[in-house]
C-alpha cells in the first residue's frame, strides 16, 4: 500500500482516466490508533488476561480495517471528477486552484465557505479548490485533500 498515487497515464486499461489517488491514512494515524491496545488492556486485564489481549487485538484490527475500507479516492477522467462518493461533470468546473502549506491551512480554516463541499483528510497537507460553474447549485466550490495538488489541478484543467 503506497501512501500516494499520482497521475496515471492514459492507456487502454485506464479508459480515459488521467488522475487517480487514494487518500490512504498516514502511518502516524495507525500508530496513534494503536493506543486502543493499552487502553483496552487496562480495562480488561483485571477481568481476564485472555479477554484483555483478545479484545485489544480485535479493537485495533477493527480500527485498521475501518480506516482502510473508508479510504476515499480522487479520480479524474474525460467526463467526471470523482472525489469519494461525489461525482461532478467536468463541464461544471469553472476554475481550479491548488494550495499547499499555509495557504492550504487557510483554505481549510479561515477562508472556508460554509456552503462548500468538502473531502478533507487531516493527514494530507495539500488541497485543491474546484470552483463550480452552475448558478443553480448553492455549493460555490469543492475543496478536496490531495498529496499532489499541482498534478490534480493540471488533470482537471486538461
Amino acid at each position: 500500500m503506497s501512501n500516494s498515487a499520482g497521475p496515471k497515464s492514459t492507456g487502454p486499461s485506464s479508459a480515459g482516466q488521467s488522475y487517480r489517488e487514494r487518500l490512504w491514512p498516514a502511518p502516524w494515524v495507525f500508530i496513534a490508533t494503536a493506543l486502543v491496545i493499552p487502553a483496552s488492556l487496562l480495562v480488561f486485564l483485571p477481568i481476564s488476561t485472555t479477554a484483555g489481549i483478545v479484545c485489544a487485538i480485535v479493537l485495533y484490527g477493527a480500527i485498521v480495517v475501518t480506516l482502510l475500507v473508508t479510504t476515499p479516492s480522487v479520480d479524474v477522467d474525460d467526463a467526471l471528477f470523482t472525489a469519494g462518493r461525489a461525482r461532478l461533470p467536468r463541464t461544471a468546473i469553472a476554475s481550479v486552484t491548488s494550495f499547499t502549506g499555509h495557504e492550504a491551512t487557510a483554505q481549510r480554516g479561515t477562508q472556508l465557505d460554509a456552503r462548500a463541499w468538502l473531502l478533507l483528510r487531516g493527514w494530507i497537507p495539500g488541497v485543491v479548490k474546484v470552483q463550480l460553474d452552475d448558478p443553480s447549485d448553492p455549493t460555490p466550490y469543492w475543496l478536496v485533500s490531495t498529496r499532489h495538488p499541482a498534478e490534480l489541478a493540471a488533470a482537471l484543467r486538461n
